[in-house]
């Protein structure tokens, strides 16, 4: 009886729990969001989608030529502006032009979303360069636009969303990558806590491995969007728009539940290697993540077996 009871209380739980997941907010066609790296990836398409949503989207590149691409896929509500997350002088100019334009509403959303991955391989080959290019990029970078951006997100009591990465969690190689990711996972925690009382939500999302390399990501998405963009305008209706994006984008979902949601998750894990295999060997003893972990001096060892 005993066990009824619990099966029963289970299922109550997760079905209050799914249906208070799909609540979102009303009214957020028109509001401001700011999103980082938008040359390539997840960034671009991020834009693009938010756009087509109707929220006016201020889209930054690091380059003049991803700004102009993103430009003529857009809208004419999306602003690109040209900003290197390293340079504090770009990040306070970009800051003071988003600051004119949203005036007394605020930023609603501010999703940190560019990043490096920099040079990987074990710690004794490496030099302090290849260490702090990704946390220049990744952390101070980002940390430093969070801090310009944030009077206006308290001001529309909004949104922001942090970019990590499940090795944020596990670090499985040398190099700088992991270590920033460790440090933005520490800052996002410490800024929700800290925006609680301003009515800020901060979310974290966090790709697995496997399948979210920067680069290997930006390949994906070009080749899919070659292959639809030759489909028949037929097929193209059979599945609709929508389908390329949710395909292979749940970065993108996690960032739209993120700043729609009226209960935004805390973490978003990305991916099955994520859910199945990192997060769950995050929380093992460091013995059993030792023995588990990929080990480059091992004779057999392959990088593509993991990255």
């Amino acid at each position: 009886m005993f066990f009824y009871v619990i099966a029963i209380l289970t299922i109550c739980w997760w079905w209050v729990w799914r249906e208070r997941d799909r609540l979102k907010i009303t009214n957020l066609t028109g509001k401001y969001i700011f999103i980082t790296g938008c040359d390539t990836g997840f960034g671009n398409l991020a834009a693009r989608t938010f756009d087509k949503k109707g929220f006016r989207v201020f889209a930054s590149c690091l380059t003049e030529t991803g700004a102009e691409a993103l430009k003529a896929a857009s809208s004419e509500r999306l602003q690109t502006l040209q900003l290197d997350v390293t340079d504090s002088d770009n990040v306070k100019k970009v800051a003071e032009r988003i600051k004119a334009e949203v005036g007394s509403e605020g930023l609603w959303g501010l999703i940190n979303n560019a990043g490096i991955i920099g040079p990987t391989g074990p710690t004794d080959w490496l030099k302090i360069e290849h260490f702090r290019a990704p946390i220049e990029v990744n952390l101070i970078g980002l940390i430093n636009v969070t801090l310009n951006m944030l009077p206006l997100v308290k001001k529309a009591k909004g949104r922001i969303v942090n970019i990590s990465s499940i090795g944020g969690r596990l670090a499985v190689n040398g190099g700088g990558y992991f270590p920033s990711k460790y440090g933005l996972e520490g800052f996002n925690d410490s800024l929700r806590r800290d925006m609680i009382a301003f009515g800020v939500k901060v979310s974290c999302i966090e790709p697995g491995l496997f399948n979210t390399e920067l680069s290997n990501q930006t390949k994906v998405i070009k080749e899919r969007e070659a292959i639809w963009n030759q489909l028949p305008p037929a097929t193209k209706k059979q599945y609709g728009e929508g389908y390329l994006q949710e395909d292979f984008s749940l970065v993108v979902q996690c960032m739209e539940h993120a700043l729609t949601s009226l209960h935004p998750h805390t973490r978003y894990p990305v991916g099955r290697d994520a859910k199945l295999l990192w997060i769950p060997l995050s929380n093992m003893p460091a013995a059993i993540q030792d023995f588990l972990s990929p080990n480059p001096a091992q004779p057999d060892w392959n990088g593509e077996k993991w990255f």
